[in-house]
């Protein structure tokens, strides 16, 4: 294989890597919407699920083992691990969303890597683009590095889309990568949403 050849096989493969990144654009926002968005993530205290009966901790003690041996691979420290599934869930349930829809998503965006940065700039997990930080927040763009930062503003903004698009996940999901009505990235997204449903519990087996 010649030198050149493998400098075009690597930026092939380099492209290939970064055509989900997430390239959010920047459009005008009713001051309603600007508002939502900031308070939406204004909150920075630590995530402290809150479970209307004990059946909903069980279940969700459930889906955070089983979400913990799926990404042993991508996150091996297990406090690491824990923390950040609990931020997620508790970041996607806060807005509304299936916590399996943020973890597929997570894993096209960024395939959980915290300080990953894209061809155009979108930052960490979520890929969350920087201007957000200006429209949103207090303009700090180190901040979208921090784990529960990104998370809260990658699922706020996925919120917002949703609304936006009228309960349209596929569009919204489109927007949210920048590529409204093109069908790779909102595919690659459910696909993956598959990946991280929670299975079933096992029924006890009594005699």
């Amino acid at each position: 294989m010649t030198w050149l050849v493998r400098v075009l096989l690597a930026a092939s493969l380099a492209a290939s890597a970064a055509a989900h990144a997430g390239n959010q654009k920047e459009e005008a926002l009713a001051d309603s919407v600007r508002l939502a968005l900031a308070n939406a993530i204004k909150d920075a205290r630590p995530p402290q699920p809150v479970f209307r009966d004990e059946a909903a901790r069980l279940r969700y003690q459930q889906w955070l083992a089983q979400m913990s041996d799926r990404l042993k691979r991508k996150l091996p420290d297990a406090q690491l691990r824990t923390e950040f599934l609990a931020t997620a869930w508790y970041e996607a349930t806060r807005a509304g969303l299936d916590p399996g829809l943020v973890l597929g998503l997570i894993q096209v965006e960024s395939a959980y890597r915290k300080y990953a940065v894209s061809m155009v700039g979108a930052r960490g997990y979520m890929q969350v683009m920087p201007f957000w930080a200006k429209v949103i927040g207090d303009s700090d763009r180190s901040k979208l590095f921090h784990m529960q930062t990104n998370l809260r503003y990658g699922c706020a903004i996925l919120r917002m889309y949703i609304e936006m698009e009228a309960g349209n996940l596929y569009l919204a999901l489109g927007r949210y990568n920048g590529s409204r009505g093109k069908p790779q990235y909102p595919n690659a997204v459910l696909a993956a949403w598959k990946k991280w449903e929670m299975a079933p519990a096992t029924p006890l087996i009594t005699r």
